[in-house]
Order: structure tokens, then C-alpha cells, then sequence
């Protein structure tokens, strides 16, 4: 009678261990699966940063071409207005001297 009743509280305390190694595997894999969550929407979320960020540099650049190009057409008016003016014009000291 007393081998019984110590093999049955040997076999409790093996389950009661047993369900504490399952609680701690499954705790832990609850921390593991938070952690990974956690990765992939950080993940995520830099990746949708670099989507703007890639976009705004696309549109600096359409900007910066548009503005090379202005500043050419600016450019090229303003010489065509100094060669046509008198005042941007050199002169020749010697012939006026003869």
C-alpha cells in the first residue's frame, strides 16, 4: 500500500514537472513569437520609410533638372540681352584715340 501511494505521488510530481517544462517552453515561445511580431512591423515600418524617402529624392531630382534647365534658359536671355546692349559692349580705347 505505501509503494502506491508513493508511486502515485512520484507520477504527480513527474506531471506537475512536466507541466511546468510545457508552461516555461510555452511562455517562452510566447516571448519568441512577440519578438519576432515585434521585428516584422519594425521591418515594415522601415520599409515604408524608405519608399518615401526613395520618392522624395525622385521628386528633388524632377526638381533639380527643372531648375537646370530654367537657369540655362535664364542664362542664354541674359547674354542675348548684354550682347545686345551698348553698355556690355567693349570698346576700343586706341581707335578713338586716332
Amino acid at each position: 500500500h505505501l509503494s502506491r501511494i508513493l508511486s502515485s505521488k512520484v507520477e504527480r510530481a513527474h506531471s506537475t514537472m512536466m507541466n511546468a517544462d510545457m508552461d516555461a517552453v510555452e511562455a517562452e515561445n510566447q516571448v519568441e513569437l512577440e519578438e519576432k511580431t515585434r521585428l516584422i512591423n519594425q521591418v515594415l515600418e522601415l520599409q515604408h520609410t524608405l519608399e518615401d524617402l526613395s520618392a522624395r529624392v525622385d521628386a528633388v531630382k524632377e526638381e533639380n533638372l527643372k531648375l537646370k534647365s530654367e537657369n540655362q534658359v535664364l542664362g542664354q536671355y541674359i547674354e542675348n540681352l548684354m550682347s545686345a546692349s551698348s553698355v556690355f559692349q567693349t570698346t576700343d580705347t586706341k581707335s578713338k584715340r586716332k
